[in-house]
């Protein structure tokens, strides 16, 4: 028998065993039980697996939440809750001479050429369906080109902007979704085989934002299946500046087309780095926001108190216009918060307090590596850069988030290692989804529990250090537990390319992270940097033609 299945949740002895079988069981979870002890409790222990049985009787779709809502928020905090007028950039921008540079405009500039009619938004969208046609199999980062939904949705924003509706910097502007959004009428396939002919007829909360910013979806990009790593049930996302080696994951698709130019921009998802670790690894710029920024309504939940939407762009500005019509929530996703966002494009950083994470610095010990490069460069640009400790493994002692992770994923996909359905997953090694589901199995409810008490000391450890600066830089790979901790406590982050690495030619990056709900002078501070390095003007000569 290929598995055993553990009817008891939590003891995980089934029926019919022996009393003996409740020492073995319980020894797995650091506990000894008398004899006395076991002749006590056992009758208890079947009676349980009764209810375990009905329970599993009544199936619970993926999009059920739980009661149960993270909030990032603490006791005390107080947070600015006044919307002010958003200040973006004067941009002006004209037909290249050679098309292809289109490819890689920033955002606002594709905007200007839609508003003064230098270009349709239809002429657009042709554009950079022609791009993923050229190129998507290449980098196998395409599930499904959505021609259809994109024309008809160019063709209105003409008609719109012709008529006087613009409707802002999105309108007319093509862009592709990770592919575990529904959206009414497609496959949303989750990157997994056994949903690869699944369609959910209910448009995403993050879908029906952009479609009335005006946006035009023109492809849902891969993940790695059910979101982990850029292994999908078509192959492996490539990486744009190497197609020898993936793009990293899970937001693979969204990362490897934007820097490739085949969108403006993308939508990723982050559990625990699954939009900075594919935009470090391609070169994008990342922003995961605050946790509950973006309501997550018709997407594919991994774990309910973790996962959180973020745009994958070319810079910080862009990543600012998305998040400016993306974030706040339709009411059915509980964690999801109203809270506005105050970006000033040309904001002086005078007055603000920018530190980096010295004792993740340290551990770098080549002063040559870009991270340290970009430091520097930051100095000259006359920012005082205050040397922090940044949380690290002094206060995450043990590792909290294996254990939230593991048992919030393992309970959405429930059905899929009891049915084995997780048979039919492309991927079986034992760091893939189905080993890492059975092995959560094996998480007692109090230790679940007691981890997210666990972390919520963590949250007040991790605030005390943070609520200080507007920005603490870290690196974005290596160093320390950065990305683990600032996922379990929701704070927002950007990362950002630092240029390519001198060994073997892959983007390198950093990351600021922020205080809650303060993307507006996150989100600056990153743009100051790359108005002053121009690292993410750099583009994978492959694909610029």
């Amino acid at each position: 028998m290929k598995k055993i299945i553990f009817l008891v949740l939590f003891s995980y002895v089934a029926v019919g065993q022996t009393k003996s079988d409740i020492q073995g069981a319980s020894r797995l979870f650091d506990l000894t039980f008398t004899s006395q002890e076991i002749d006590t409790l056992y009758s208890d222990v079947l009676d349980n697996v009764v209810n375990y049985k009905a329970m599993h009787g009544l199936s619970l779709g993926n999009e059920v939440p739980l009661s149960l809502w993270q909030n990032p928020r603490l006791p005390g905090m107080k947070f600015d809750e006044t919307q002010r007028a958003v200040v973006w950039p004067t941009v002006k921008a004209s037909m290249p001479a050679n098309k292809a540079e289109l490819a890689f405009y920033s955002i606002d500039q594709l905007a200007y050429l839609i508003k003064t009619k230098q270009i349709t938004s239809v002429a657009l969208t042709q554009f950079f369906i022609e791009r993923i046609k050229t190129y998507g199999a290449s980098l196998q980062c395409v599930v499904s080109l959505q021609e259809e939904i994109a024309l008809a949705q160019a063709r209105q924003a003409d008609r719109e902007i012709a008529a006087g509706k613009y409707r802002g910097l999105l309108h007319g502007i093509p862009y592709g979704l990770k592919d575990l959004f529904a959206v009414k009428g497609t496959k949303t396939t989750w990157g997994a085989a056994p949903y690869q002919d699944q369609v959910i007829e209910e448009d995403a909360y993050v879908y029906a934002k952009l479609k009335e910013s005006g946006a035009v979806l023109v492809a849902k990009f891969t993940l790695g299946a059910l979101a982990m790593g850029d292994y999908w049930f078509g192959g492996r996302t490539k990486n744009p500046w190497n197609l020898n080696v993936g793009s990293s994951g899970s937001s693979a698709g969204s990362a490897s087309a934007t820097v490739a130019g085949l969108v403006p921009f993308a939508i990723g998802t982050e559990t625990w780095g699954s939009i900075v670790s594919p935009a470090t690894t391609c070169g994008a710029t990342g922003l995961r926001p605050t946790f509950g920024s973006i309501s997550r309504s018709g997407a594919m939940a991994l774990s309910y108190s973790l996962d959180k939407v973020g745009p994958i762009c070319r810079s910080a500005n862009d990543a600012a216009i998305v998040f400016h019509y993306l974030h706040g929530t339709d009411g059915k996703d509980l964690a999801a918060v109203n809270m506005p966002f105050n970006y000033q494009a040309n904001r002086s950083l005078k007055g603000m307090k920018i530190a980096y994470a010295k004792n993740y610095f340290d551990k770098i010990k080549d002063t040559t590596r870009n991270e340290w490069r970009a430091l520097a460069a930051l100095r000259q640009q006359g920012v005082t850069l205050i040397p922090v400790e940044f949380p690290d493994e002094k206060v995450y002692t043990f590792k909290i988030m294996d254990v939230i992770i593991g048992a919030e994923c393992a309970a959405q996909f429930d059905e899929m290692t009891r049915k084995n359905i997780d048979d039919q997953l492309t991927r079986q090694t034992k760091n893939d989804w189905p080993n890492q589901f059975r092995t959560s199995r094996f998480i007692p409810a109090v230790e679940y529990i007691n981890a997210q008490r666990h972390r919520y000391t963590l949250m007040q450890k991790v605030d005390a250090v943070i609520s200080q600066y507007d920005a603490i830089i870290c690196p974005s790979r290596g160093g320390g537990n950065q990305s683990a901790i600032t996922n379990l406590t929701g704070h927002p982050v950007v990362c950002v390319p630092t240029g390519l690495d001198v060994k073997n030619k892959l983007p390198t990056g950093i990351s600021f992270v922020g205080k809650l709900y303060d993307e507006g002078n996150l989100l600056r501070i990153a743009q100051f940097y790359q108005d002053h390095t121009k690292h993410e003007e750099i583009h994978p000569e492959a694909f610029t033609r």
